[in-house]
C-alpha cells in the first residue's frame, strides 16, 4: 500500500499505474481511515485530496489509453460498497497534492520501486 509521489505517476510502468487507482479507489471506498504506516498521513488531509490525486492519476491511465471507470471522477463517488459523500467541500489544488511527498519521499519511492527491479 503506498501512494506514490506525485511525480512518479507519469513515469510509472502498466502494473504500478493500475495498481495505483486499485490503491486509491480502495482508500476513497471503504479503506478511508484504515490505519496504514505508509499511507496514514493522507487521512490527515480532506478526502478531497485524495480524490485530486486520484485525478491524476486516471488522466495518466486516459493518456496511455486506459479506460477507468468514470464514476471515479465524480468526488462523491466511494465505489459500490461504500454509500458516496453526501457533500464533500473542495479544497485547493496545491503542488505536490500532499505536502509529505517531498523530495525525500521521492527517492523512498524510488528506492522502494528499485527493489522491484524498476529504475526511472
Amino acid at each position: 500500500m503506498r501512494l506514490w509521489h506525485e511525480e512518479l505517476i507519469s513515469k510509472l510502468p502498466r502494473q504500478q499505474l493500475l495498481g495505483q487507482h486499485r490503491e486509491c479507489c480502495a482508500l476513497r471506498g471503504g479503506g478511508w481511515g484504515k490505519k496504514h504506516r505508509t499511507v496514514d498521513y493522507a487521512f490527515n488531509h480532506s478526502p478531497y485530496k485524495l480524490v485530486q490525486y486520484h485525478e491524476k492519476v486516471m488522466l495518466e491511465m486516459q493518456r496511455r489509453h486506459f479506460k477507468p471507470d468514470i464514476k471515479w471522477f465524480d468526488p462523491l463517488y466511494r465505489g459500490t460498497r461504500t454509500p458516496p459523500y453526501v457533500d464533500l467541500p473542495a479544497v485547493p489544488l496545491t503542488h505536490p497534492i500532499y505536502p509529505e511527498h517531498v523530495v525525500a519521499y521521492y527517492q523512498e519511492c524510488l528506492d522502494n520501486l528499485a527493489t522491484k527491479n524498476i529504475y526511472l
